[in-house]
């Protein structure tokens, strides 16, 4: 079966011409509309189309347009010298992987066509292969078939597009199978781009494009190739990439520069290409800024926004203003295009604003982790996104075609976590094994299939029992032949607090002096940030007195900088978001086992476990901390099996109105009754009020609370 990849060209009729054709003929391999750009010495090549088979090797077209006459010795010279080029550069590209090689030549053969719509008069004495449409056929049955030796990494070699290489080349890694060696296995294996995220990045339709995927399963990769292949392809153009976390701007940056190199052997031009924060700040624009000083309206800043619409409500609320203000006289379109991460953050007046200062055919491509949050597990359609016509139609639908770029593409395979860490990661996130009941599951129980779970024993429906597990297609092969999952994930329960930073803090010295790790490759994430810095320095002082540096992010560095060389970063929660770390040591993770907002606390789990790319270690103490241990040990004991019953539809209501957040104000009331609360128990404990003289009334609340807190503890 042929794979076809619809990538970019100008020659667009050709292109689909040519597919059909190939569609017809008995091809196993991939065939590439607008395969990336090469990078040759001094100048870009532009491959048109390529194609890769067993049976007769590697392809590379160019498609003309206009035949020349056959008379024109200049135009034919030049078309030929084209063909050089490209070989040339294919050649070039393939002979830096040691696999293709025989000898001092490359093994594989490299063939160029130029493609015409129609047979050539071709001029006698050209060395070059110029064929028409209706020679297609016969053109491609003469090429040689591809020697089996080579035929695997040559298609590794295609596949990947382009190499995202580790940015540690870890030479201090002496001693086999160490974690630091382990790592280096685990950091070659995600350097190649999969066959999903290859089609993803080199597809790009006339309009909008939606990727989907768990969290690290390659997004923020795909999009940042994305926009450097549009740069490549289109210099002219306006490109806006955006995103919510700050500290995804210096990974953006550094993605897209490596993959301009790769692609047209220059650094980016980033008055053409800019990377904006989706609100900017003082020092740094970003898209909202841009946009608003582009529509001569004063940016807001995060202190008018909280004042005004609350913490949670602040972008929201000044994205909604603009709109506004750019209603009735709007400037014309800013961008050509808009790339957006991290969708699932965004408010929908973002969306409104980017469709409005985003030129036709509105190319903005968003990208979202299907379970960044737990609670919210299904992206507002397109719809609800960017708005409707006067006629109430969606401004903005998606679709996938037959023979045309998908718009809307899944990403089916996780890299970044285990899946012995994603599964836990669930189980505490959903309350799988909680006791009495879950705190939270989405409204489509078939999502579990959709983020690479296969089911063991029963259905997936509203009401029913059930067993998932993981699906080997969902993960790289690479962590079931590295890593043991008691290793991978490591649960303890200690007295206090002091206990607790004492383990982790020499937990971190073996890692630095006996496993090969770096300092830079530990993130310790606190799930309060309230507390954030009073915890910090718990478990800094712990690490001070082994001489290991550490930084709290934020407060002891930029919150664009998570990672320092020599030092351990700790991170509060929303620090932590949208950043990996080879080792997650999540502490206090009792603070997330239960009480109010339960479901904003299950979420912080989910996403502290899920910043680890090989090893997790979750630590928690207290109270709290061993009924928090038996959920972990019950996934652990089911071999990292879910097992659980799918609440009906009326029990998710009740779960959401449980466990919701609470607004701003619904807080400061909650904190003042706990105040009163709190000192109306310790008069009592105290003795200053006696139980007994209580009046009967008060003495039956007394006993419906104690009440209430037995069932809530359950």
């Amino acid at each position: 079966m042929l794979e076809i990849v619809y990538g970019e060209t100008d020659q667009q009729q050709v292109a689909s011409q040519l597919a059909d054709i190939l569609n017809g003929m008995p091809l196993d391999g991939a065939f590439y509309i607008g395969y990336p750009v090469i990078a040759s010495a001094d100048e870009k090549v532009i491959v048109d189309a390529l194609l890769l088979t067993e049976q007769h090797g590697l392809i590379a077209f160019k498609f003309h347009g206009q035949t020349p006459r056959a008379d024109d010795q200049s135009a034919w010279q030049h078309l030929e010298d084209a063909q050089d080029q490209l070989f040339y550069a294919i050649d070039a590209n393939l002979g830096r992987h040691d696999e293709l090689r025989a000898g001092r030549k490359l093994g594989v053969t490299v063939e160029t066509i130029t493609l015409f719509p129609t047979s050539p008069p071709v001029p006698q004495g050209l060395k070059g292969r110029f064929i028409g449409l209706d020679g297609v056929r016969e053109g491609i049955e003469e090429c040689a078939p591809v020697d089996p030796l080579f035929w695997r990494p040559l298609q590794a070699a295609l596949q990947r597009v382009t190499t995202i290489k580790p940015r540690k080349k870890r030479a201090s890694v002496t001693r086999p199978e160490s974690r630091g060696d382990i790592l280096k296995e685990i950091e070659r294996g995600i350097a190649n781009l999969d066959q999903w995220q290859k089609r993803a990045a080199i597809e790009t339709p006339d309009g909008p494009q939606r990727i989907r995927g768990l969290a690290g399963s390659g997004k923020t990769i795909v999009l940042a190739l994305k926009a450097a292949y549009l740069h490549s392809q289109h210099p002219d153009w306006t490109i806006a990439v955006t995103f919510y976390s700050q500290s995804l701007c210096p990974q953006f940056e550094d993605l897209i520069r490596r993959f301009s190199f790769e692609l047209q052997n220059d650094e980016p031009d980033w008055d053409r290409l800019k990377i904006l924060h989706a609100w900017g700040g003082r020092d740094r624009e970003g898209l909202y800024s841009a946009l608003a000083e582009y529509s001569n309206v004063v940016p807001r800043d995060f202190m008018y926004g909280k004042a005004r619409y609350g913490m949670d409500g602040a972008f929201q609320g000044i994205c909604r203003e603009l709109l506004v203000q750019t209603a009735q006289i709007p400037n014309p379109p800013l961008y050509d295009a808009v790339l957006i991460d991290e969708a699932q953050d965004m408010p929908t007046e973002l969306f409104r604003l980017v469709y409005r200062f985003t030129k036709e055919p509105k190319r903005i491509i968003w990208a979202y982790d299907e379970l960044q949050t737990l609670s919210e597990t299904v992206m507002p359609s397109t719809g609800e996104l960017f708005g409707a016509n006067a006629a109430n139609e969606p401004l903005v639908t998606i679709r996938n075609e037959a023979g045309r770029p998908r718009q809307d593409v899944i990403l089916p395979v996780c890299y970044r976590n285990t899946p012995w860490a994603l599964t836990l990661a669930h189980a505490l996130g959903f309350g799988i094994y909680r006791e009495p009941k879950l705190v939270q599951h989405f409204d489509d129980p078939n999502l579990w299939a959709e983020i690479g779970y296969e089911t063991v024993d029963g259905v997936l429906a509203l009401g029913s029992q059930v067993t998932l597990q993981r699906a080997k297609q969902s993960y790289p092969d690479f962590f079931d032949r590295l890593l043991k999952p008691e290793d991978a994930v490591v649960s303890r329960a200690f007295a206090d607090e002091i206990e607790q930073a004492e383990w982790v803090a020499e937990s971190v010295r073996r890692n630095l002096t006996e496993d090969e790790l770096e300092a830079d490759d530990i993130l310790i994430v606190l799930p309060n940030a309230m507390t954030a810095k009073r915890d910090a320095a718990v478990i800094g002082e712990a690490l001070q007195r082994r001489q290991i540096k550490s930084h709290l992010v934020g407060v002891m560095t930029s919150v664009d900088e998570v990672f320092q060389p020599g030092s351990v970063a700790l991170a509060n929660i929303y620090r932590s978001k949208g950043n990996e770390a080879p080792v997650v040591y999540l502490v206090n993770a009792q603070v997330c086992y239960s009480g109010l907002e339960l479901t904003r606390k299950r979420n912080t789990l989910f996403t502290a476990i899920t910043r680890s790319r090989a090893w997790v270690r979750v630590c928690a103490w207290g109270s709290s901390a061993d009924a928090l241990m038996k959920e972990i040990d019950t996934v652990r004991a089911k071999d990292y099996q879910l097992s659980f019953r799918i609440p009906t539809e009326p029990e998710l209501k009740e779960l959401r109105r449980i466990h919701r957040d609470l607004s701003d104000q619904e807080r400061k009331k909650q904190d003042s009754a706990e105040k009163q609360l709190n000192k109306a128990l310790d008069q009592v404990l105290s003795g200053e009020i006696d139980l007994d003289m209580l009046s009967p009334e008060v003495r039956a609340k007394v006993d419906r609370l104690r009440e209430l807190a037995d069932h809530a503890g359950q």
